[in-house]
């Protein structure tokens, strides 16, 4: 069942990962230019892996329990993107994401 767990994990960081690679590339003067610049591709090649590991991980982990777990992205993404690119990050942030974390350990309760 651990394996079950891992996968999840790495499938969430590999979302995280994608999502930072994408805001990277954003700055291009066209939707096109951002779609093939390489920081973009490798974004939504991550996109499409953590989905099959999403996928694998649902095969044991309730989805009650695996997509609730995947808003941990949300919280990580708003505190990467404070550091990397400059963004915004305040009391209501920081509130949200204390919700979000509080809401997953409660899932995740066994």
């Amino acid at each position: 069942m651990l394996i079950y767990y891992v996968v999840l994990g790495v499938g969430i960081l590999a979302g995280i990962a994608g999502q930072m690679l994408l805001k990277a590339g954003a700055d291009a003067p066209t939707l096109v230019a951002q779609v093939l610049r390489p920081s973009s591709l490798l974004g939504l090649a991550l996109y499409g892996s953590a989905a099959f590991m999403y996928m694998f991980a649902l095969r044991k982990i309730p989805v009650s329990v695996a997509f609730p777990s995947v808003s941990l992205s949300y919280a990580i993404v708003a505190v990467l993107a404070f550091f990397l690119f400059g963004e915004p990050f305040g009391l209501k942030q920081a509130g949200g994401i204390a919700l979000i974390m509080g809401g997953v350990m409660l899932i995740n309760q066994t």
